[in-house]
C-alpha cells in the first residue's frame, strides 16, 4: 500500500485537532479570563533510505540523506497568558489582574484552582466566593453590617469597607495574587480553573503590585485574549490544508487504481 495514503491521513487528523481547538477558542471569545489555546505540531519519523556521508566512489561521498517523512502528529497545546481587554462593570466585587498572577479559590475536594476569572460573588457569610461558590484563598470575609457600596480594593490588594456610624474605611483582608515559573504548563479543569503540575512548577504568592505580581483592579474584569479574525484565519488554513491532505489521499487512490488496472 502507498505510504501517501498514511501520511496524508496523519495530516487529516492534525488538522481536525487544529479545528477542534479553533473551535474551542471561538466559543469561548467571551468568556472572562480565558486564555487562548494555540495546537503545536511535529512531524513523525523518517524512514532514511541512504545517509549522508555514505561512499559514493572511491573520492566522494553522498552530501544528502534520502529520507522521507511518515506525517504529522500533535505535539502540545499551549495557552497563550497575554493580557485580555479590561472592561469596565461597576460592580464592587468585580477585579481584575493587570499583569502577571492568577487568583487563588479552594475547590470542593479541599485543593487549590488558579484562575485570572475575577468575577466574584459576596455569599451569606460575607465572603469572596466564585460563581461555583468556591472561597477565593486567602480567605476575605467582610463583617456582617458592611456598607456594600463602601467595598474597595486596592491596587495592592487591601479589602477595605465601612460600617454604619463610622467615618473612617477599616482593612478587613489581604488579598494575594499568584504565579508560576512556566504558566504554560497549568492544567486546564474547566470551571475557568488551572491546576499547578510538575511542569509549572510550585505557585508563587504575593502582594498584588509588588515582586513581579500584577496589580488588582476593582469593578473591571479581563475578557478573553482570543482575537476573532485571528482564529478566523486560522481557521481557513487549517482548513484549506485538510482539504490539501485529502487531496493527495484521492491522487494516491487515483495511482493505486492505474496500478491495479494494468493487467486486463
Amino acid at each position: 500500500m502507498m505510504r501517501s495514503l498514511w501520511t496524508a491521513a496523519s495530516g487529516m487528523t492534525g488538522q481536525q485537532f487544529n479545528i477542534d481547538t479553533i473551535a474551542n477558542n471561538l466559543s469561548n471569545v467571551n468568556t472572562t479570563g480565558f486564555k487562548q489555546n494555540r495546537a503545536d505540531f511535529e512531524d513523525l519519523i523518517y524512514q532514511t533510505q541512504k545517509i549522508a556521508g555514505t561512499p559514493a566512489t572511491e573520492l566522494t561521498v553522498v552530501p544528502t540523506p534520502t529520507q522521507v517523512g511518515h506525517g504529522v502528529k500533535v505535539a502540545a497545546t499551549q495557552k497563550i497568558f497575554t493580557q485580555g481587554a479590561l472592561q469596565s462593570t461597576g460592580n464592587v466585587s468585580d477585579m481584575a489582574i493587570t499583569g502577571e498572577g492568577f487568583f487563588r479559590v479552594q475547590t470542593l475536594d479541599g485543593t487549590y484552582g488558579y484562575t485570572r476569572d475575577g468575577s466574584f460573588k459576596i455569599d451569606s457569610n460575607g465572603q469572596l466566593v466564585t460563581s461555583q461558590g468556591y472561597r477565593v484563598m486567602p480567605e476575605v470575609t467582610l463583617p456582617a453590617n458592611f456598607v456594600r457600596d463602601s467595598v474597595t480594593v486596592s491596587q495592592d490588594g487591601r479589602v477595605s469597607v465601612m460600617l454604619p456610624g463610622q467615618n473612617d474605611p477599616i482593612q478587613v483582608a489581604q488579598m494575594e495574587v499568584f504565579r508560576f515559573a512556566n504558566p504554560a504548563g497549568l492544567s486546564a479543569i474547566g470551571e475557568n480553573l488551572l491546576k499547578p503540575t510538575n511542569a509549572s512548577g510550585d505557585p508563587i504568592g504575593g502582594r498584588p503590585g509588588f515582586d513581579g505580581m500584577g496589580k488588582v483592579q476593582q469593578r473591571f474584569l479581563e475578557m478573553s485574549n482570543v482575537s476573532v479574525v485571528q482564529e478566523m484565519v486560522n481557521m481557513i488554513v487549517a482548513q484549506r490544508a485538510y482539504e490539501l491532505s485529502s487531496k493527495s489521499i484521492q491522487t494516491s487512490d487515483t495511482m493505486l487504481g492505474i496500478a491495479a488496472n494494468l493487467k486486463r
